[in-house]
């Protein structure tokens, strides 16, 4: 019989244990988490741990009987869902839950009680898609009509209301919602009153409320709900810390910005160089570019960077001068949720006042008719309240006497009265004024060419009335030009600048030193991509600052032609007013001709230079015959970049004629096969 060497044992041996470990391992470790689970991960109050009874087993328990449903980009439908959450409380006394879909995560909708009513508000983003925390909400309603195990009643059970948010200038008009609702309508679900639908290329806010009031009606017959006296009630708790808490304050741990993003993937980037793009007295355009090294941030060509702007120091003045809040700004503060069930404190905390002011809650955006209307109660006398009271029952005098002159709360309240409005609750300021959200720039740089910075092109954004008084600036743009006001090209009017509270580099050993300010941003993928080979021709159109991406994309274009790479036919339609006042980078499209050859043309549409204003629609029905060919014979991929509401649906218009003219077919047919393009990629949009 064979005996076995001492080696062969010991490593049977070990390989035996080894075997044993993993299989132990294998029984006992807890599962790891999918990537749906890692980014729906629950708040901890309700949705954290939905053991055995789910996310709606866990609301029943907790003495809920209205779940209220958000899908929101811009925090606008979030805040939509907040006032359908307090007026539910105050007028009907249901008791309320707001949930970000974003946390709806594994729950069930078929274990709804029959003693539940789910409200949904639901945006539309881009072409028709759902917004980002939405997006595995959306996965889960289809997969429910797709599955043909299910009955079709399989939500009977569900009583809904929706509410869509979308712009007509999209060709796919809430478009989300929309489908929500038939897929609902599809499994059975009850829907209570209609499906609302507010435009945000009109008065979004008129809309909420016009489908509101009549809304409440249909909910009160359906669940046989009184209405009672509504009486405010704060959603926040909101406590002054102990003065122990001064020492933290002055070394800057509850007062810096930095803060406000931990866990968030925001980065603080230096702005390494800015210039000016206009050649003109009246407006400025901005070319900037953050440096990235050591952030950990990674872009691709086509992506969007977002910047997380702040409220300027006259608007900061204003609004604690408005409310009395001028002897509280450094008083360390924390807020809770009075119901941690209903609602998420929004804010990390402790923080100060002055912090929540200047970079938490969008002071500038208008003031609308319903929080003049919250504020009526806490009017400093009786001639104001009746005057907001009457204000917010009159959308046509409102909107005269505010929405037309872009008047924010502070001005709204200050052109009522010059008493101070030291009543008004503090929590009722965080629940009613949006949060600040970052806003999103196209970037214009390419990410194989320069890796390690990102390039944005910004308009400044500007509204001067007939007589110059200044109306509205824009938040951001007007923040970015504060903040690179050393760096560039004085205008003539910025001594009229906005101030902004400036964050600047601190210990970085980047070569830049410490007087080179920063921003918080991070950056956000996009589907804009150039084709995957680089000999497959494009043809790009973007007016105005929609040229932005294109000056990546030819540059990627350039650098593969340097490569020695075959590039196919490269044409950019590029729109604005006269070549000697805002021609975009009119001094870099030479080099990159050189770069490219005849493989790269630049069609110029000048809107202001002649009597006849010239567009680039326009200029793409002149160029008929060389977009068909490369449309129809070469497999171009067509990229529109810009403004949604004129130029992308006009520039649909002509692509669609070019390519029915072209095959001899009808007009239908000549849209048909855009949307086909759409569909495979080959027809790309990056509008707002």
């Amino acid at each position: 019989m064979a005996t076995l060497d001492p080696i062969d044992g010991i490593l049977l041996a070990v390989l035996l244990i080894c075997s044993f470990i993993y299989l132990v391992r294998l029984t006992f470790a807890p599962p790891k988490k999918s990537d749906y689970d890692i980014f729906t991960s629950f708040d901890a109050s309700f949705t954290g741990n939905q053991g055995s009874h789910g996310l709606f087993g866990n609301l029943k328990m907790s003495g809920k009987n209205c779940a209220i449903f958000y899908g929101s980009q811009t925090g606008t439908a979030e805040g939509f869902a907040n006032a359908l959450s307090k007026e539910c409380s105050q007028r009907f006394g249901l008791k309320t839950a707001v949930v970000d879909l974003n946390d709806f995560g594994n729950a069930d909708l078929k274990d709804v009680p029959d003693d539940m009513v789910a409200i949904f508000v639901l945006a539309t983003y881009g072409e028709g898609e759902p917004t980002d925390n939405a997006v595995s909400f959306q996965q889960y309603v289809m997969s429910l009509t797709e599955d043909s195990v299910l009955h079709d009643k399989v939500l009977q059970s569900l009583k809904y209301v929706i509410f869509g948010l979308g712009n007509t200038a999209y060709e796919h008009y809430n478009a989300f919602a929309r489908r929500v609702d038939e897929a609902f309508q599809k499994l059975g679900a009850a829907r209570i009153g209609v499906l609302g639908e507010g435009n945000d290329g009109g008065s979004i806010e008129d809309d909420f409320l016009s489908w509101k009031e009549t809304m409440w009606r249909e909910l009160s017959q359906a669940l046989g709900l009184q209405e009672k006296e509504v009486v405010y009630q704060p959603l926040f708790d909101i406590k002054e810390l102990e003065s122990s808490s001064t020492e933290e304050l002055l070394h800057g741990k509850f007062s810096d910005r930095q803060n406000l993003f931990n866990g968030q993937g925001t980065h603080f980037l230096p702005i390494v160089h800015a210039r000016e793009l206009f050649h003109s007295q009246q407006r400025n355009c901005l070319h900037l570019e953050f440096d990235t090294s050591g952030s950990g941030i990674r872009y691709e060509t086509g992506d969007h960077l977002a910047i997380w702007p702040a409220n300027s120091v006259q608007e900061f003045n204003r609004f604690i001068s408005v409310f009395g809040l001028s002897n509280k700004l450094k008083n360390v503060i924390n807020i809770k949720a009075v119901d941690a069930v209903a609602t998420k404190a929004p804010f990390p905390c402790p923080t100060t006042y002055e912090t929540l002011i200047r970079f938490c809650v969008e002071i500038g955006a208008s003031v609308s008719r319903r929080l003049i209307l919250s504020l009526a109660p806490f009017a400093p006398d009786v001639e104001s309240k009746a005057i907001l009271i009457s204000l917010g029952n009159d959308p046509h005098t409102f909107h005269a006497r505010f929405t037309s002159k872009y008047y924010n709360i502070a001005q709204a309240l200050e052109s009522v009265t010059s008493l101070p409005w030291v009543d008004v609750p503090f929590s009722l300021l965080l629940e009613s004024i949006p949060r600040l959200q970052p806003r999103y720039y196209s970037i214009s740089s390419s990410a194989s060419v320069q890796p390690k910075q990102i390039a944005i092109t910004c308009v400044v954004e500007s509204v001067t009335a007939d007589n110059g008084i200044s109306l509205f600036k824009g938040l951001n743009t007007n923040y970015l030009r504060w903040m690179t006001r050393e760096m560039r090209r004085a205008g003539n009017d910025e001594s009229i600048l906005l101030e902004y509270p400036i964050s600047k580099t601190r210990d970085r050993a980047n070569g830049f030193g410490n007087s080179i300010v920063q921003v918080p941003a991070y950056v956000r993928h996009s589907n804009f991509r150039l084709p995957s080979k680089p000999e497959q021709p494009v043809v790009m159109i973007g007016p105005g600052t929609g040229v932005a991406p294109f000056r990546a994309f030819i540059q990627e274009r350039a650098a593969q032609a340097k490569a020695g790479l075959e590039v196919g036919r490269t044409i950019l339609f590029y729109g604005c007013r006269s070549w000697g006042e805002d021609f975009l980078y009119r001094d870099e499209w030479d080099e990159m001709t050189t770069d490219l050859g005849d493989r790269f043309t630049l069609i110029v549409a000048f809107s202001r230079a002649n009597e006849k204003k010239t567009y680039v629609q326009h200029k793409l029905f002149e160029n008929a015959s060389i977009v068909g060919e490369l449309i129809l014979k070469h497999k171009a991929n067509i990229y529109v970049c810009g403004d949604a509401n004129n130029m992308a649906r006009e520039v649909n218009a002509v692509i669609s004629q070019i390519i029915a003219e072209k095959k001899g077919v009808s007009l239908e047919e000549g849209k048909y096969a855009v949307k086909a393009m759409k569909t495979r990629g080959a027809y790309q949009e990056d509008i707002w």
